[in-house]
């Protein structure tokens, strides 16, 4: 078809037609004016701030760096004469102050006088170092602030011995928590952990702050406890306050005891346990001090047969078992019955102590006859008095067979108590006294009484000097420490197969033992001659009461004991003892 241009039926309908352009040639220009504005902007401001940076720079030389503080005392920005001037007006005043310090729980003082404390304020400013070069560093030094410290020394040696004393006044060892009693009233005692001041933490810390002048805290070590405040609260309230809430009785054979509430506080006291609580603790001894005597009624002390001489004859006497309170069975419910509020009754437990010698094994112990007998004399009143004593003791004792008897474990401590006075003995070969002087004439009646009876020897000892009234190489000695232990002891064994028993007779110029058995043997006694003799040395006497004397020679001497077969007559037996005896001081007075 052909071309036919149509042209436009109204103005309105007209439309203007440019001719096509590329979009970057028009805007070129403006943006390379806008960019060459922004440079000559961003090169006007650096130049700025590259100005106030070197005026900056330039103009703080030799001044403290911007932003430095010193023990609270803002010195940024001042030269270094200013600078000290201004520490030392507003510092000075405060180091002759006592300093307050706390170590823990502990408030006190120090004295930086006697701490021997200083403050360098030279190096202290040192410590600020230069100006810095870095932009960026001294456009934040505009908007913060620094610490730097003090620089402080302890002069003569004084600070070492200033946190000496004042460890005095912090450390404290742990108390642990508990429940105490006053009277019947139950008060917690709340726990305390320890302390103990970290000396060497402490020095650096006061070197490093004692100029501020603020309550400076010191590092201690801490000493950790058991308990807690709530755990010794808990045991007062569901323990302690029930335990003394009423008596308690035990219900004994025939009677009855009472532990009154003040008893019980008395004997009760706590401990630390796990989980922080307290755990109580019963004193046995003060609860049975004070229930025994109570019970003692209804106890029946055991008693061993024994023979009683009548008429010259043995009989024997009737043995009895003991029934005594097992306090340690009786009192097991006790911690248990502590916490109730009702039913405060415990039973009391008996054990039974069967005799150790029966009246049936005295009737069978063959105990019919002498066996042996010896007799000395010639005792001082105050000796006699502690030989009937020790002799009635003895009198009755039994030895059954195989058994072996001890005279100081029979009569165990020889003392005032026991009834023994001060008599006269023998000391490294001069007179003296003590308790229980004359022990060894009875001792030596009864080894002679023991030798004749055939009995086995188990132990003595002789004198160290002989005795003249006493049978040589054929006596005893016997000696107690002041509290009763054994010294030196007198012990024979009954070796047959019947029973012994030990006869005393006393009289105030006699002494008698008699052994009772069944007769095995006769015994002869051979003495040996003396010989090696050695004479007395002389020995000056105390200055008071003085008794002077002539002494006597030692020697060496002998006994042989023979025994025979009481029925046939044949030898058993021949034993030798050989004894040597030091020479007796001759004892001389001062006039």
């Amino acid at each position: 078809m052909p071309y036919e241009p149509r042209w436009p039926e109204s103005d309105s309908d007209q439309t203007e037609v440019l001719p096509a352009v590329s979009p970057e040639e028009p805007e070129r220009p403006a943006r390379r004016r806008s960019l060459r504005k922004a440079g000559w902007i961003t090169g006007g401001v650096l130049g700025v701030l590259v100005v106030a940076y070197l005026i900056d720079l330039l103009t703080s030389q030799g001044r403290v760096p911007r932003g430095v503080v010193v023990a609270g005392v803002d010195v940024g920005g001042l030269e270094r004469p200013v600078a000290e001037r201004e520490l030392r007006g507003k510092i000075e005043p405060r180091l002759t102050q006592p300093l307050t310090v706390t170590a823990g729980d502990a408030h006190t003082k120090l004295s930086p006088t006697q701490a021997g404390l200083t403050l360098d304020w030279s190096s202290t400013l040192d410590q600020a170092g230069d100006q810095p070069v870095n932009p960026f560093t001294r456009l934040a030094s505009f908007f913060g602030s620094r610490e730097i410290g003090v620089v402080s020394h302890a002069e003569g040696g004084k600070l070492d011995p200033a946190l000496e004393e004042l460890r005095g006044r912090v450390d404290r060892d742990p108390v642990e928590g508990t429940v105490r009693f006053d009277g019947t009233t139950p008060v917690a005692v709340p726990p305390r952990p320890g302390q103990k001041l970290d000396v060497s933490a402490a020095r650096q810390k006061v070197l490093s702050g004692w100029a501020s002048g603020s309550e400076l805290a010191l590092p201690v070590v801490t000493t950790p406890v058991r308990t807690t405040a709530d755990g010794v609260q808990r045991a007062l309230t569901e323990y302690a306050r029930p335990a003394v809430s009423a008596p308690v009785v035990v219900k004994g054979e025939g009677a009855d005891a009472t532990l009154k509430p003040e008893q019980i506080a008395a004997a009760l006291t706590f401990v630390p346990a796990d989980g922080g609580g307290l755990a109580p603790q019963i004193d046995p001894k003060k609860v049975t001090d004070a229930l025994a005597p109570q019970l003692k009624p209804t106890e029946q002390e055991g008693k061993d047969a024994s023979i009683e001489f009548s008429g010259g004859k043995p009989v024997v006497e009737p043995s009895a078992d003991g029934s005594t309170v097992d306090w340690e069975q009786s009192l097991k419910p006790l911690p248990n019955t502590l916490k109730q509020a009702d039913g405060r009754e415990l039973k009391a437990v008996y054990k039974k102590t069967p005799a150790k010698v029966t009246t049936e094994q005295a009737d069978k112990l063959g105990v019919k006859e002498v066996i042996g007998e010896f007799s000395t004399g010639g005792f001082a009143a105050d000796s006699g008095v502690n030989i009937r004593t020790v002799a009635q003791k003895v009198d009755g004792a039994i030895v059954k067979p195989g058994e072996t008897f001890s005279l100081n474990g029979f009569t165990g401590p020889r003392g005032r108590a026991q009834g023994y006075v001060e008599a006269g003995v023998i000391e490294n070969g001069a007179p003296a006294r003590e308790v229980g002087g004359g022990i060894s004439q009875f001792a030596t009646t009864l080894y002679n009484a023991s030798y004749f009876a055939a009995m086995k020897d188990a132990g003595h000892k002789e004198h160290s000097y002989y005795i003249s009234r006493y049978p040589a190489a054929r006596e005893a000695t016997v000696f107690q420490n002041p509290n009763g232990s054994s010294v030196i002891d007198l012990k024979f064994t009954n070796d047959s197969d019947t029973g012994v028993a030990i006869q005393t007779i006393w009289t105030p110029s006699s002494i008698t033992v008699k052994l009772w058995g069944t007769k095995r043997y006769t015994v002869e006694s051979v003495p040996g001659g003396r010989s090696n003799p050695t004479p007395p040395p002389t020995k000056p006497g105390p200055p008071d009461n003085c008794h002077g004397s002539n002494g006597a020679p030692g020697f060496t001497t002998s006994d042989t004991r023979i025994l025979r077969d009481v029925s046939s007559g044949r030898e058993v037996s021949r034993n030798t003892r050989t004894v040597h005896y030091n020479p007796q001081p001759k004892i001389t007075c001062e006039p």
